[in-house]
């Protein structure tokens, strides 16, 4: 609705210059349509009149009566009052409202959405986790997020990739290895001192007893060997990075390369694997792991290099090559390249960032945490450097969620009574709970998520109240087929106009807004906005459900009462999925 009142608008604009009551070479305001805040100024309303008034040499008012004596008639548009300073209210006519009805029967699951393929094509990066441990409540929040990104695009007639970013080549890597080397030599007899900064967690030694089940004794070595000669390690009064990376020398001195990337691909691949099936039961599914590695192997970092290169963007300097990044803004320039030939993390985002594009995508949207800030400016002049259109890109950073129970922070401790990891949080909440509250406010919004709250099974629980809805819609018409009412959509098409009262029409004004909801959280990245609307629908079906009785004996009525509450059910389901939060037919 909002773009047919803008064509409106368009043609209006036009007939006036036509027609010589606004000047040839006047540039036109942008056309701006929001819903009014109450039913007593109409359904939509714009400011164009003020913003045309000043360059047009009108008064306000006086432009605002131009436009609609302007606007081409329209069979869904009952009238068009002028308000205020000079803002027009647009009131819909009961037909088209009454059509909302028939459009959601029609269209069924595809309500809401644009057509598909119809825009740019967009590769969506999120979690991202480095793949050395469980996930845990923070990567969580993100996980949601970028799901729900990736779906409203796509709803909005996007073509969408989701993607994860292994990072299967870092020092952390590094470091799970060597963890899973030295529990690996504790199941072998061999008593190895623990390095202060390895991964301590259980899952290192069930990696490493799956390791030894393959490979047997073949890569222990003795206690001397390894531990001899090796930096102090922090609790030994010495450096614990100094420690570890000698640990990762010593490895990868003794192993050789071939064993020591056995090593190496024990920890990624079960990580990796533990990784994609907890994303799986949160309802999370990536389209493509990508892999750092093959940045290198598949010459991306290379090819940026040499493009940043040849646009004259890079120079020496002691030895190492600088990418001369605050030229684009950023607030220093970067080293692609060390002065001993080895290329920086930064090269890799410059890979990575050149990827994208080079496969084909339109759009590259990063989903990081929000200590990521430092990357907008980066990856910005990382983008111009490279001859990339910066606007191209997006950026979202997203907050942690802090934890509540019984009204206390839950500490991100693994002592008893408190948890960190995803899973946890999924089997103490559920799913449909956990998706929900970590999208119901903006991604750049501290989150208190609490425990409580997602488990209760009472209307202030979002999640629950919404459920409910479309729980209750669905024991209506069980309870109609045990009382013996038939019912079917062209009765309730041709029942439809009896749909008169307050709640009936404020419940078919709020299935008018999905697509206008879908459409404006895919543009502003905001699942919330979704999340709102659904709590909005809830409350405005329950309010039509207390004030007017659906299994009356006056069966028009009772036709058009229940497609109603069908065309309520669909579009609560297609919005609940859109947040990857289910629809149950009974609670």
């Amino acid at each position: 609705m909002k773009e047919h009142l803008r064509e409106l608008l368009a043609q209006a604009l036009l007939d006036l210059r036509r027609h010589g009551r606004l000047p040839a070479d006047l540039v036109l305001p942008e056309v701006v349509i929001d819903r009014t805040k109450t039913p007593e100024h109409g359904d939509y309303a714009t400011n164009l009149a003020l913003m045309l008034a000043k360059p047009a040499g009108m008064k306000p008012r006086d432009a605002a009566q131009a436009l609609v004596d302007a606007l081409p008639k329209s069979q869904h548009v009952a009238k068009v009052d002028i308000a205020g300073p000079g803002f027009l209210n647009f009131h819909i006519s009961q037909g088209c409202r009454l059509a909302t009805i028939r459009k959601v029967f029609d269209q069924g699951e595809a309500y809401g959405r644009g057509e598909p393929g119809s825009l740019e094509s967009v590769t969506v990066e999120f979690v991202s986790a480095n793949p050395n441990g469980p996930l845990h409540v923070g990567h969580g929040r993100g996980a949601a997020y970028g799901a729900t990104v990736a779906t409203l695009l796509e709803a909005a007639g996007h073509t969408v990739q989701r993607e994860y970013y292994v990072n299967d080549a870092g020092r952390q890597m590094d470091i799970l290895a060597v963890s899973v080397w030295v529990r690996y030599h504790e199941l072998a007899g061999v008593a190895l001192r623990f390095p202060d900064n390895g991964y301590k967690g259980d899952y290192v030694i069930e990696i490493a007893r799956k390791l030894r089940g393959k490979v047997g004794d073949a890569f222990k070595r003795g206690a001397t060997e390894v531990m001899d000669g090796l930096p102090a390690d922090e609790s030994q009064g010495g450096d614990k990075e100094a420690h570890v990376d000698g640990l990762i020398a010593r490895a990868k001195a003794l192993l050789g390369e071939a064993d020591y990337r056995k090593v190496f691909d024990a920890g990624l691949s079960w990580c990796l694997a533990d990784i994609k099936d907890d994303l799986k039961g949160f309802g999370v599914i990536h389209d493509n792991f990508f892999s750092e590695r093959s940045l290198m192997t598949d010459g991306y970092v290379q090819r940026a290099i040499d493009t940043l290169q040849a646009n004259g963007h890079l120079y020496e300097q002691e030895g190492a090559l600088w990418f001369r990044a605050t030229t684009f803004g950023d607030d220093k320039d970067r080293v692609v390249k060390r002065e001993n030939g080895v290329t920086t993390y930064f090269a890799s985002d410059l890979g990575y960032l050149l990827s994208k594009f080079e496969r084909g995508f339109e759009r590259a949207i990063y989903i990081f945490g929000a200590d990521h800030h430092g990357y907008i400016a980066r990856l910005k002049a990382a983008a111009q450097g490279l001859g990339l259109d910066p606007a191209k890109i997006d950026i979202e950073l997203v907050q942690f969620a802090i934890l509540f129970r019984g009204g206390e922070r839950v500490q991100m401790s693994t002592r008893a009574g408190s948890f960190v990891t995803l899973r946890e949080l999924r089997e103490e909440v559920g799913t449909d709970a956990a998706r929900f509250f970590y999208v119901m406010r903006g991604n750049d919004q501290h989150l208190d998520f609490d425990l409580d709250l997602a488990k209760s099974e009472s209307n202030e629980n979002p999640v629950y109240y919404i459920q409910y809805a479309h729980a209750r819609i669905a024991s209506i018409f069980r309870q109609a087929t045990e009382k013996g009412y038939a019912w079917n959509r062209t009765a309730a098409e041709a029942a439809r106009a009896k749909l008169v009262e307050p709640q009936e029409n404020a419940l078919i004004t709020e299935l008018m807004r999905f697509p206008e909801v879908v459409q404006a959280a895919a543009q502003h990245r905001g699942p919330q906005i979704v999340a709102n609307y659904l709590r909005e629908l809830a409350a405005s079906f329950h309010a039509f459900y207390n004030a007017q009785p659906i299994l009356i004996a006056d069966e028009e009525l009772r036709h058009a009462r229940l497609g109603l509450a069908a065309a309520t059910r669909q579009v609560l389901a297609n919005g609940l999925g859109l947040l990857g939060v289910s629809a149950p037919e009974s609670m």
